[in-house]
């Protein structure tokens, strides 16, 4: 059977802060629809604890955080870009408190905090739970617009192109099981990282990596994909494997130490605690392995109890739930996959390499962060682009070009998979390979060995893929090996250590590779 056909002017794939706040730019003049594969909610937007950086205080300035952005992306960082997005973010903040977003405020306005890699207090924040705040404005706004529909549990599949231009996307519906094909004038990607690769991370679920996935396959260009953030404090419990402790907490005077309560940073970098994070989570992960430990300790208790207490009341809380309590004793923490700093190669309008596709947030990669993100950035680069993409997607429509009343779709299997352990065991395969062999630090031999291995896991699922008929885990599988193959690819051409990327083989930074590692689909290739 044909998949049913449904238009719209504008799809956006996602439901994090890019792609809602795009969608409620452009509902002014479109019909906006939003495709999220699980519930509205869940997205990475709502689990930021942190905040959003911009210049909003006293005796901060824009060039001080350009600065700042530039020193943590570590040469790769395009300069335009980083001034662009730091000259809008107060406008851009101010945006979403229009919009009903309540960060903390203090006596003198907002409560402004700072993270590591900041040389000022410029995180405005809500609490410890800004990622979920802000996902409760827009929410609420998206759903009281009337040019704007949200439609929970739908995973896109793939891309639908002609030879000119991408025009909607294959659909996939997890209750009936149905293929739509989605129409529209513009197609936005706004569907987060691909944290979900490595068997350790503080993403939720949903990031599998299917918007890079999907645009690489319909021949869009990736960038940087080897830069992966790997948050350096992530709760260890066995009950709390994706919790995050805020890098804020060390910008309130939290400690790293060793099991025996040898504090280390100070050693390593002249900011110790506040260091960029791809320094912190190395010297993390070299503190585990020159010792044998499981973890590191994190000692929370020089911020001191009531500040404890009002600045990170959903950190205190959940520790206390899991027999923890960080005013008394240190608690245990260990690095995890945080962030993907590449992405789909966009300009800051969101703008792909293909017409009518663009890519917001995450997903995209638009030279900000270089080879590392300076904390916080991410949601300020979402917004940012957010404004921009619907500025230059509502310029495209008003060209009154309509989608071809024919786009075919790729053959599917039609088989039912009646053994779902295949694909949870191909599903494990992938993640811990990546976290063994391209993880915090990497060697060429471990690279070629990830890079076969996931050569033959890969003919595996695209068999799968083609056989069966496809469901959500095998969808997402697709797309975790694909992009999980696309990261070994850019790893081992980047024959240097720079950023987030470091290679014991290549300790140093060359010059020559002073700039961003680009993929595009060979002809033939899966």
């Amino acid at each position: 059977m044909s998949p049913r056909r449904i238009e719209t002017d504008v799809l956006v794939l996602g439901s994090g802060v890019a792609g809602l706040f795009l969608a409620l730019r452009v509902a002014e003049s479109a019909r906006v629809t939003v495709v999220t594969k699980k519930q509205d909610f869940e997205s990475s937007t709502n689990y930021a604890q942190g905040g959003i950086a911009a210049v909003l205080g006293p005796g901060d300035r824009p060039s001080f955080h350009v600065r700042d952005t530039l020193v943590a992306g570590a040469g790769l960082c395009h300069p335009d870009v980083v001034r662009a997005v730091v000259r809008e973010g107060p406008d851009r903040v101010r945006d979403l408190m229009e919009l009903g977003v309540r960060f903390t405020r203090g006596a003198r306005g907002l409560a402004l905090a700072r993270e590591g890699g900041h040389s000022a207090r410029r995180i405005a924040h809500a609490a410890d739970l800004t990622g979920r705040e802000i996902e409760r404005a827009l929410l609420a706004a998206v759903f009281a617009h009337p040019r704007i529909r949200v439609l929970e549990n739908h995973l896109a599949v793939d891309l639908v192109r002609d030879a000119r231009a991408v025009w909607g996307a294959e659909v996939l519906d997890h209750a009936s099981g149905r293929a739509s094909l989605f129409v529209a004038r513009a197609v936005v990607l706004a569907t987060g990282g691909s944290g979900k690769v490595y068997l350790y991370t503080s993403n939720p679920d949903i990031a599998t990596g299917d918007g890079v996935a999907m645009a690489y396959r319909a021949g869009a260009v990736v960038s940087n994909l080897e830069f992966v953030q790997f948050h350096p404090t992530c709760l260890y419990h066995p009950r709390a494997r994706s919790f995050l402790i805020s890098e804020a907490v060390r910008g309130e005077g939290a400690r790293l130490t060793t099991v025996d309560g040898r504090r280390f940073m100070v050693g390593v970098h002249p900011d110790a605690e506040l260091a960029p994070r791809d320094v912190v989570a190395r010297a993390i992960d070299r503190e585990m392995k020159r010792r044998g430990d499981k973890y590191v300790l994190l000692d929370l208790r020089p911020i001191g109890r009531a500040r404890m207490r009002q600045r990170f009341p959903n950190i205190v809380a959940r520790c206390r739930e899991l027999g923890m309590d960080p005013a008394r004793e240190p608690i245990p923490v260990v690095p995890a996959a945080h962030y993907q700093c590449g992405g789909v190669r966009t300009r800051l309008d969101g703008r792909t390499s293909l017409k009518r596709l663009f890519a917001v947030g995450e997903v995209a990669m638009t030279g900000l962060h270089g080879a590392n993100r300076l904390a916080s950035n991410s949601l300020l680069e979402a917004v940012v682009m957010a404004h921009h993409g619907a500025g230059a997607i509502l310029a495209l429509i008003a060209d009154g070009k309509r989608p071809p009343a024919r786009l075919a779709t790729a053959e599917r299997g039609r088989r039912p998979l009646r053994e779902a352990a295949r694909t949870s065991h191909n599903w494990e395969n992938v993640r811990r390979l990546m976290w063994d062999m391209v993880g915090i630090v990497r060697t060429d031999e471990r690279l070629a060995t990830a890079e076969e291995r996931l050569r033959r896991l890969r003919v595996d699922i695209e068999r799968d893929f083609a056989t069966f008929r496809p469901t959500p885990d095998l969808v997402e599988l697709r797309n975790l090996g694909l992009v999980a193959q696309l990261i070994v690819r850019s790893a081992r051409w980047r024959r240097e250590s720079r950023g987030l990327h470091y290679n014991l083989d290549h300790p140093r930074r060359a010059a020559r590779y002073r700039r961003d590692t680009a993929l595009v689909r060979r002809p033939g290739e899966r």
